[in-house]
């Protein structure tokens, strides 16, 4: 009911609010040690523990609070605030939702009765994404995750092992999310409330454009909603909108984790959008034959891209980083043999 600058002043410091919680917990340690680095100095400084789901209802709230800004929700009753924030069921691992999604659904004579229907279909769902998550995401990850220590123990790899580390964690990375978002869509379910889909066969995607229509979907939309279009999306000119897709991707890099992998993570996917934009700009001006190798070719490119990114995402740091890149190139020799029958036998013993 706030009129004019009062309005504006409450929801620019409920932002600040929810932006300073978030930094605190999330990033306070991670700017510490990066100011000790700079200073040559020890601050003494402990980092606090992490709050479980934080990133995503810090997320939850800010876009709550930018539609109640701007008007798309009316009268909000406390409850319904609580239990929009509270519902657990997506905060670990997403999809970000709206309140206009969620609590519409809650104040539906149908609420319950749909929750009792729904009941077998969402049991299914979960166990889908259950199986997703235990049986192929973590076995995959038993069979990968003793590369990526020993590069990062300073061994180096062949092809054979960097490729292997590179393709099965971009494999155990999709089950194991998507089988989270499954599991967060069937429990959902079973209190009667339908969350939005936030996967979509990104693996199929022929651009990077397209990745970020299909994978977490609900990010891409939170990213694009409250930080892109803010920032003047693509209404300013090129130079403008690939400066904005930059900022975008960075800070999404840096909301996954606070480590300067993933900001240049972030970073990696901007390149790639920024490239993906201005192709398109001057496709056009192209002719090809043949639209379905065209496909083909963008779909190769674009998952090539995806996996070696993937590994920025997963490396301990940077020249771990580097070490699976020069592998993947070939620089260690296709497959050491002797490094090879070491890490099965490791691999035999459960080390």
């Amino acid at each position: 009911s706030t009129a004019g600058p009062k309005r504006k002043h409450a929801f620019v410091a409920g932002v600040t609010l929810n932006l300073s919680v978030l930094g605190w917990f999330k990033y306070a340690g991670f700017f510490a040690s990066n100011l000790e680095l700079a200073l040559g100095t020890s601050l003494a400084f402990t980092a606090p523990a992490l709050p479980l789901a934080i990133s995503f209802f810090s997320f939850q709230k800010i876009a709550y609070l930018s539609d109640m800004y701007a008007r798309r929700i009316g009268r909000v009753r406390i409850h319904e605030f609580a239990f929009f924030v509270l519902f657990f069921p997506q905060l670990i691992a997403g999809p970000i939702v709206h309140f206009r999604e969620i609590v519409p659904q809650i104040r539906s004579p149908e609420w319950l009765p749909r929750a009792l229907a729904h009941l077998p279909l969402a049991l299914v769902i979960f166990s889908i994404g259950f199986a997703k998550k235990t049986l192929i995401a973590d076995s995959i990850a038993q069979s990968i995750d003793p590369t990526f220590s020993f590069v990062q123990a300073g061994g180096s790899v062949d092809a054979i092992r960097a490729w292997h580390a590179a393709l099965g964690y971009t494999a155990q990375l999709y089950f194991d999310f998507s089988g989270y978002s499954d599991m967060a869509i069937g429990l959902a379910l079973l209190f009667g409330i339908r969350l939005p889909i936030n996967f979509a066969s990104p693996y199929k995607s022929t651009s990077i454009i397209e990745f970020w229509r299909r994978w977490h979907i609900t990010l891409s939309r939170f990213l694009t909603e409250y930080l892109y279009i803010p920032l003047g999306g693509n209404r300013c000119g090129p130079a403008r909108r690939f400066g904005n897709l930059m900022i975008v991707m960075l800070l999404g890099g840096l909301w996954h984790g606070a480590q300067w992998t993933f900001v240049a993570w972030g970073a990696l996917h901007g390149s790639y959008l920024v490239a993906n934009h201005a192709w398109n700009k001057i496709r056009p001006a192209f002719s090809f034959r043949h639209a379905g190798l065209m496909r083909a070719f963008g779909w190769f490119i674009t998952f090539l891209c995806v996996v070696v990114a993937w590994v920025l995402f997963r490396a301990a740091d940077f020249s771990s980083e580097l070490t699976i890149y020069a592998g993947m190139a070939g620089g260690n020799g296709l497959l050491d043999r002797q490094s090879f029958a070491a890490q099965a036998a490791r691999n035999l013993v459960g080390l």
